[in-house]
C-alpha cells in the first residue's frame, strides 16, 4: 500500500428517485475520503481490531477503552468522534475469530442509521464492509446498505483499494 492516498476514481453510482440515498464506488484509498465524511466498517464485540482495515482503524483513530466502555454488543455500533467526523464500529461478531452474519450485520447498520439520523451525518465511506476477511458476498451486503438506506440523505461511498497488476495477470492465468 502506498504511503501517498490515490484520489478516488468514480465507478458506479446507484440512486433511487425516491430519497437522496445513494450507494457510490470508488477505487482508492479509504482514508483520503473527505476529513468530514463518517467512517465505518466491522469489527468484533471483544474490539481485537488485529487483522485486515482494522488495524488501521486502530492506528489511525485509537481509542479501544473508548469504545469497550461502550459496551456495544453484537447488532449495535460504537461510535468515536474524531475531529470533523464519527467513526463507526459495527458489531457484527462476538469474537474476532468468529465470522458474522447478514443479520447482524444489518442489525448493526439500523444502529449506525439511528445515529446518523439523530447526527445529522448524510456522507459515510467504507470498505466493502464483511467481505473481506469476513467472507460475506458483496450483492447480499449492497443490498442490505440498500434496504437500511432507502428512505433516508445518507449517501455511502465505499472503496476498494486498486488491484495489483501482477494479481491480476495471475488471477487471468489460474486455471479452474
Amino acid at each position: 500500500m502506498s504511503s501517498t492516498p490515490e484520489e478516488p476514481v468514480s465507478t458506479h453510482q446507484f440512486e433511487p428517485a425516491e430519497d437522496s440515498w445513494s450507494l457510490n464506488y470508488v477505487t482508492g484509498n479509504l482514508f483520503s475520503c473527505p476529513e468530514d465524511e463518517a467512517l465505518a466498517h466491522c469489527i468484533s464485540e471483544d474490539c481485537r481490531m488485529g487483522a485486515g482495515i482494522a488495524v488501521m482503524f486502530k492506528q489511525k483513530f485509537k481509542g479501544i477503552g473508548e469504545l469497550k466502555e461502550q459496551k456495544k454488543t453484537v447488532g449495535q455500533c460504537a461510535v468515536l468522534k474524531r475531529d470533523r467526523r464519527f467513526v463507526y464500529y459495527l458489531i457484527t461478531k462476538k469474537k474476532a475469530s468468529q465470522k458474522p452474519t447478514y443479520d447482524s450485520l444489518r442489525q448493526s447498520l439500523e444502529d449506525m442509521k439511528s445515529h446518523c439520523v439523530l447526527d445529522g451525518v448524510t456522507r459515510i465511506s467504507m470498505p466493502r464492509i464483511g467481505c473481506g476477511l469476513d467472507r460475506l458476498a458483496w450483492d447480499k451486503v449492497s443490498e442490505i446498505l440498500e434496504q437500511v438506506f432507502e428512505g433516508t440523505d445518507i449517501s455511502i461511498t465505499v472503496y476498494s483499494l486498486p488491484e495489483k497488476a501482477e494479481a491480476k495477470v495471475m488471477k487471468e492465468h489460474t486455471h479452474r
